[in-house]
């Protein structure tokens, strides 16, 4: 079975960086989940997931338009504290460079602390991957055919996946 619209893709993959600087890895934990064809993740690393198969090992870079984005000089923001997300504690140690959560109407979203101050903290809205070619170094372990309640749900469901 190759990958598809409608299926759900079970991979490891390790992500670095124009540097070749490791950024994340799924290896030493569970695998990833996708079910391929809903945006559940980048379009440039779904893109070149379409067609493999099980087994499949192979590396992928995916341009900043394919990824998170190019980058917006003026997306900045200043936020009060109390939209962080996570330990109140912590929003007291915040400075320039930290990666914080943030809820807003569309969910949360990571951004990237500039000036943090006692009520209020001022961010970079850009995501903290914007603008950098990104290179994934995949693994495929499983596919399988998608539930239909995974398809009306929009997500794969189980280990590596959404959990209900």
């Amino acid at each position: 079975m190759s990958i598809a619209k409608d299926t759900v893709v079970s991979f490891h993959y390790r992500l670095r960086d124009e540097s070749n600087e490791e950024l994340e890895s799924s290896h030493g934990g569970d695998p990833m989940a996708y079910l391929h064809g809903h945006s559940n993740i980048i379009a440039g690393l779904e893109s070149a997931l379409e067609g493999h198969e099980k087994s499949d090992v192979f590396s992928a870079t995916i341009a900043p338009e394919d990824g998170y984005g190019l980058r917006q000089e003026d997306a900045t923001q200043r936020v009060p504290l109390k939209h962080l997300m996570g330990d109140k504690k912590q929003h007291q140690r915040l400075k320039a460079g930290d990666v914080v959560s943030i809820n807003t109407d569309d969910g949360a979203r990571q951004v990237v602390v500039i000036k943090a101050g006692k009520f209020n903290i001022d961010v970079d809205t850009n995501h903290p991957l914007a603008g950098k070619t990104l290179s994934f170094d995949i693994e495929i372990l499983d596919i399988r055919d998608a539930t239909s309640e995974e398809v009306a749900h929009g997500h794969a469901h189980g280990i590596g996946g959404h959990q209900h």
